[in-house]
């Protein structure tokens, strides 16, 4: 009998161990991801097909941004449970909010690189990766999130004009 204590209080020391370091890792890139968005806020973003009329012409470019984002076992545990009563899933909720801002963040980043003041016609794509075993028993969830769109680089002197 105290051997099963001990068996469970351990699975419980190890999931509030994997809770604590999980949120705190959460915090961390959260933080992170704030503040690189506003070292990005000059690049504008779009999900217009087309850019304006007098952009045409002008030296465009595809670039985007992706992110691979994997679940861990904590929560997995707590979706489980909380599919079986209904409601929100929101830690994975977290968990596609975060990728896509890093995914956007990325393709912000390649514009910059490729000296892009804004880009157009911005799509999001998520898939699943199966990290399953071969009988597709026990993996871990895990997704890929990317941003692409068209960057538009502008002409010397052009930035003034388009603001």
């Amino acid at each position: 009998m105290a051997d099963d204590l001990i068996a469970i209080a351990f699975i419980i020391f190890l999931a509030a161990v994997g809770y604590i370091f999980g949120s705190i890792g959460q915090r961390r890139h959260y933080r992170s991801i704030t503040q690189r968005e506003a070292q990005y806020r000059d690049i504008l973003v779009f999900n217009e097909k087309l850019p304006p009329a007098e952009f045409a012409g002008q030296d465009f470019a595809l670039v985007c941004g992706s992110v691979v984002m994997g679940g861990d076992y904590f929560r997995q545990i707590l979706a489980a449970l909380k599919m079986i009563f209904g409601g929100r899933l929101s830690s994975f909720e977290a968990m596609l909010d975060r990728g896509r801002r890093e995914a956007i963040l990325r393709m912000k980043a390649e514009a910059r690189r490729k000296g892009a003041r804004a880009i157009f016609n911005v799509r999001l794509e998520t898939s699943t990766l199966s990290s399953a075993e071969r009988n597709n028993k026990g993996g871990l969830p895990c997704m890929e999130l990317i941003a692409y769109g068209t960057a538009w680089r502008a002409p010397d002197g052009a930035e003034k004009r388009a603001s």
